[in-house]
């Protein structure tokens, strides 16, 4: 823990999780690949409408080097396709309660 100067401790574990998952769209991915499972590059972009192609890329490698998605070669053919690893997966409790969460606290027209 790090002290702040109003003596509020900062984890260094809950920085870095924020750091990746708080990344505009990482979230997004995270849950299309858990709500969808193994989706191929272009799947992900018709999901992530807003995101453009350059930037998933980006997310996309950076979700990879925090060991939360992996870019596996499909059997038989040359693509690749995106899916979470063990610990992208573990994410899915939390992910539940986010949507549980914004469900709760959020209208309609505020998603809009």
């Amino acid at each position: 823990m790090v002290k702040t100067a109003n003596n509020y401790e900062q984890c260094p574990f809950f920085e870095k999780t924020f750091s990746i998952l708080g990344r505009k769209w990482n979230g997004l991915i995270i849950d299309v690949l858990l709500t969808e499972g193994s989706q191929r590059f272009k799947d992900i972009a018709s999901k992530v409408q807003k995101c453009s192609d350059r930037v998933l890329v980006e997310r996309l490698k950076e979700l990879e080097e925090a060991g939360l998605v992996q870019r596996v070669l499909l059997e038989d053919s040359c693509r690749f396709c995106y899916q979470l690893t063990e610990r992208g997966e573990d994410l899915r409790g939390i992910m539940r309660k986010i949507h549980q969460w914004s469900k709760k606290w959020y209208d309609t027209e505020d998603c809009g």
